[in-house]
């Protein structure tokens, strides 16, 4: 490895050879660690390529090849050309020739300023464990040692945490342990090496991998789409179909003389139990009405049974497609467990048509707290993002499709806790498509684009109406802005009008434009803004879990 470290070492000198203090030997030292922290960098560019193939998948194959990369060369040619450089000069030093030319020899022989003779400075001292544990200058000295030789790999090992964090755009960041704890085993691996050779290489090292960041960036982070196929679970392999036996004969059975069984005792008929009891008019006492769209009226209402306040929600109509939705969106809930999503208790017959029982969440919706009380913070909203995605992931992995994200739909507990409501167009991915003539699907203003043009609903297109809820949540508009009618305002969304009212100044903005693409497989999925958002909580010290909002009681 010495005649590539030589090789690397005659090259730096060639480039950069000034004849000026602290001489041009200690000059190229400095050049050729410029040339050694291009490893890391190019090790960066290949895990970020790798990336624009594999997105998150971090399993098998992609796992080792960026562990590979990373150990390779962020850990071992760097170290091997650092101790190979160090030991041509301790070489050259010592009388020998390291492997260079002879006029590079007698070059370095010569002095310059404080250095001296450069062969001794760069050749003769300490290494670098000698010279932290066992000082033998000044205090002065010293210090100039402790900021050369700890200083400069800690700022370097912020940089390369830095450069793997690049590469890893959009994903998970703990791959980057293999990029930053290569270095850590690197610089520890180095202590054999000459001190002041050691200062000369991070010199150079430090400033390369700080502008080798610039050519990650450029590659930049893989597609959402990427970023969608790598999150979603393998398709399972079909079962390979077991072989036919041929039936073996069954033995002869044993004949009996027939035995007289007496019949069974005949059973009483239970008694008919009226279809309305089970939600009789005596059983929920409505209290008060809550809302009224064009599907139905939602009633606070008292289990008498139970002794519990619930949610009635009673369909205008009772014919069959009314009473499948009912059912449809029962089936829905009832499939879901998820503390952020309403929850199903019952679906009975009232007097005026069919009702679904539903949990009772005391509280104002979003839409009421942001017009009464303004836009929310980064900070408040985040939560909210993160918050909802987890309940419409856990949706989407019953196969769930809410369809109809919208800032009424979230209701805001005493607690300032956010909750899902209103599955009311919710459909099941095994469902029939029902869908009455003239029924508009959604909120025109929350509406995705693909959905207004009549395709069919997929998980993109509620990550699309999440992200135009939040962005509803830091502007207080929706993200295409108001229409007059309701047909206008379709129609927008229909053409796939591009965002005009977005909370430009929020830090949330990116992954709002991200996340509001017209195209669904640009979209990055609920699994990765939930990573995103999760991440920036933690940077500033929160945490994606507690209120949104804090309720100040009327008495204040």
């Amino acid at each position: 490895m010495e005649s590539i470290a030589g090789s690397l070492l005659s090259l730096a000198y060639r480039i950069f050879q000034p004849g000026f203090c602290p001489g041009d030997w200690v000059w190229a030292t400095s050049m050729a660690g410029l040339l050694m922290g291009l490893w890391p960098v190019f090790g960066a560019l290949v895990i970020a390529i790798v990336r624009k193939f594999t997105g998150n998948r971090y399993t098998g194959a992609p796992l080792i090849a960026i562990g590979a990369i990373a150990v390779v060369t962020v850990l071992v040619m760097p170290w091997l050309l650092a101790t190979g450089i160090s030991g041509i000069y301790r070489d050259v030093f010592a009388g020998g020739t390291g492997g260079l030319t002879q006029t590079d020899v007698a070059n370095m022989s010569r002095e310059y300023c404080f250095v001296g003779p450069q062969t001794e400075y760069l050749g003769g001292g300490q290494n670098i464990y000698e010279t932290l544990f066992y000082p033998s200058g000044d205090s002065l000295a010293y210090g100039y040692y402790l900021g050369g030789l700890v200083g400069l790999p800690i700022l370097t090992l912020l940089a390369v945490m830095l450069l793997g964090r690049v590469a890893l755009r959009r994903g998970p960041k703990w791959p980057g342990r293999f990029v930053w704890g290569s270095y850590v085993a690197f610089v520890l691996l180095s202590a054999g090496v000459e001190a002041n050779t050691a200062i000369h290489l991070w010199l150079g090292f430090l400033p390369a991998v700080i502008l080798g960041i610039i050519p990650v960036a450029i590659v930049g982070a893989p597609s959402w789409s990427t970023i969608q196929r790598s999150d979603s679970p393998p398709e399972p392999r079909p079962a390979r179909p077991e072989p036919q036996r041929r039936p073996e004969p069954e033995p002869p059975q044993r004949q009996y003389a027939p035995t007289a069984v007496a019949p069974p005792p005949p059973v009483a008929a239970a008694a008919a139990v009226p279809a309305a009891a089970n939600g009789s008019d005596g059983r929920f006492e409505r209290i008060r009405k809550l809302g009224q769209g064009g599907f139905g009226t939602v009633w606070q209402a008292r289990d008498t049974q139970l002794g519990r306040t619930v949610a009635l929600k009673i369909a205008h109509v009772t014919d069959q497609e009314t009473q499948e939705r009912m059912r449809r969106e029962a089936r829905a809930l009832a499939m879901l467990s998820h503390p952020n999503c309403v929850r199903v208790y019952d679906l009975v017959e009232e007097h005026d048509g069919m009702a679904l029982v539903m949990e009772y969440l005391e509280g104002r919706s979003l839409a009421d707290t942001v017009d009464t009380g303004g836009a929310l913070d980064d900070m408040s909203a985040g939560k909210l993002w993160a918050t909802l995605a987890g309940a419409l992931s856990a949706a989407h992995e019953k196969d769930v499709l809410h369809r109809d994200m919208k800032p009424s739909n979230v209701i805001l507990d005493p607690q300032g806790l956010p909750h899902l409501i209103d599955f009311g167009i919710a459909r099941s991915a095994g469902d029939a498509k029902l869908t009455a003539t003239g029924m508009m699907i959604g909120t025109p203003d929350y509406t995705a684009p693909e959905i207004a043009e009549g395709s069919t609903a997929t998980p993109a297109s509620d990550a699309w109406q999440l992200a135009a809820t939040v962005s509803f949540a830091l502007s207080g508009h929706p993200p295409r802005g108001t229409r007059e009618t309701p047909m206008a305002a379709l129609m927008a969304a229909a053409r796939a009008e591009p965002a005009s009212q977005l909370p430009r100044q929020s830090v949330h903005a990116r992954l709002l434009r991200a996340s509001l693409d017209p195209q669904p497989r640009n979209r990055p999925t609920l699994a990765a803004v939930e990573r995103e958002i999760g991440g920036w909580l933690s940077r500033i010290g929160a945490s994606a879990d507690g209120p949104v909002t804090q309720i100040v009681p009327r008495s204040q």
